[in-house]
């Protein structure tokens, strides 16, 4: 933690400053003088307190951090200031000799501030798959990845009470199985209510960090339901918090790898079974909605296509990381699915938000087997393979287009859509000078088959079921 040892020359920040003379009892500080790491970095001297316990950074937090009080429930509520949703364009490369030639350099390269010790570099190269995703695992020892970007349920589903949780964000795939790479979990708290997440309603409490919730400021009690600042309120708490964490954060080889999509579109059946290629073209694509409130500027959800879910983390080209997790899948029997948490019966303002009820009866199926012999039918476009029926799922909701009242316009958006993944995937063009020419084209036949938009505009619904 740097302090500053003198306040910035603006006058509209007002609060105080660390010195020499108020530091908290009993942590563990060193000053930074004039320096090599301060004239490298830039930095003014500054005092690095390192470890500090949570009521020693209460305490700083609430000295130093204007609008920072803490909650009736012992938690830590702080603001963000400006940017209170994700910004994952604002990132920066730093080119390295040592390290330029395993980078991906291409036009449609993600951009992110770049060391030789982070994880997503450094584990690929030793050949361990570093993965943006959520993990928990089963009492015989199963276990599953979850994929997904903000907004896709990937922290609510990873957080089960049935399944004890390795980590919600950040793992590592490697020769002895997975593993945590982060202490903590950091969750949405729009609209949280101990009913429907009681592990993460539970974990709010001293030690954790409320982003830019709304609370009363007299009694302190946090309303979850506010959108008042943002829609993006966050929960960061310590992974030992779940009262189910598995600690150490480490498991098997997965059985299971879910990707999570959040389908504005509403036409992406609730679960399909994937292929290797449909699993490593899906991976690659990313696709999913921006919700509301989860990024600047964002107030309506959007589609959007973000390689392996998390491309402002990538280092390497999507084919790289795709490659490797459909190896690893291969050789340890691991089955991939697709798993649309957004919209059913229609677009968003049209249809309704897939019911978390029933993506967890769904993720429940997955675990307990029962998807492994489910009797299954392709889709259009698509040509996923989806199960004709699920305990506790009503079976009308699994072929989409059964929900939508206008099958030509359900048509028609299910066309546009194949149309998008294909235009997203000209963005990797340059695969194959990755992974080579035939895992290359191999990757392509995982996509979807859209019709020309005129054909299916001309015939609607029965042009789709034709093809």
């Amino acid at each position: 933690m740097l302090v500053p040892l003198e306040a910035p020359k603006r006058d509209s920040v007002k609060r105080q400053f660390m010195t020499h003379d108020n530091i908290p009892a009993g942590s563990d500080k060193k000053f930074i003088t004039d320096s090599k790491f301060t004239k490298e970095a830039g930095l003014a001297p500054n005092m690095v307190y390192r470890n500090l316990s949570p009521a020693q950074l209460y305490e700083l937090a609430l000295a130093f951090e204007p609008g920072t009080h803490i909650t009736s429930t012992g938690a830590l509520a702080t603001r963000s200031g400006e940017k209170m949703g994700r910004s994952p364009k604002d990132k920066r490369v730093t080119r390295d000799p040592e390290t330029e030639k395993d980078l991906w350099w291409g036009a449609h390269s993600p951009n992110y501030i770049m060391d030789d010790r982070l994880m997503h570099y450094l584990m690929p190269m030793q050949g361990k798959l570093s993965l943006h995703s959520g993990c928990n695992v089963g009492a015989a020892g199963d276990v599953t990845l979850f994929f997904g970007l903000s907004g896709t349920g990937k922290t609510t589903l990873s957080a089960d009470p049935k399944r004890p949780l390795i980590g919600d964000d950040e793992h590592v795939w490697s020769d002895n199985g997975v593993f945590n790479i982060e202490g903590g979990c950091y969750a949405k708290c729009i609209g949280l209510k101990p009913e429907t997440e009681p592990e993460i309603w539970n974990a709010i409490r001293f030690g954790t960090v409320l982003e830019n919730v709304d609370y009363d400021p007299a009694t302190r009690e946090v309303d979850y339901n506010s959108q008042r600042l943002t829609e993006n309120t966050r929960a960061s708490y310590p992974i030992e918090y779940m009262a189910n964490a598995r600690i150490p954060c480490v498991g098997g080889h997965p059985k299971n790898v879910i990707l999570l999509a959040c389908d504005a579109f509403g036409v992406l059946p609730p679960v399909s079974r994937l292929t290797p290629e449909q699993a490593m073209y899906h991976f690659i694509s990313g696709y999913t909605a921006k919700v509301a409130g989860t990024e600047v500027g964002v107030t309506e959800p959007q589609a959007t296509f973000s390689a392996c879910f998390g491309s402002a983390f990538l280092m390497m080209h999507p084919y790289r990381y795709a490659t490797m997790l459909a190896d690893k899948m291969a050789k340890h029997g691991t089955t991939a699915w697709l798993v649309n948490t957004g919209w059913t019966g229609g677009k968003h303002g049209v249809g309704r938000r897939m019911s978390l009820k029933h993506t967890r009866a769904i993720i429940d199926a997955i675990h307990s087997g029962e998807l492994d012999t489910a009797e299954l039918a392709a889709t259009p476009i698509f040509g996923l393979q989806v199960p004709k029926a699920i305990s506790g799922v009503p079976s009308e909701i699994l072929s989409p287009e059964n929900v939508w009242p206008d099958k030509d316009a359900f048509a028609a958006t299910l066309n546009k859509l194949g149309h998008m993944f294909v235009k997203n995937f000209d963005n990797f063009s340059d695969g194959h000078s990755f992974v080579g020419a035939d895992m290359a084209a191999r990757i392509l036949t995982g996509g979807p088959s859209p019709l020309p938009a005129e054909d299916v505009d001309a015939k609607g619904f029965s042009a789709i079921k034709r093809a």
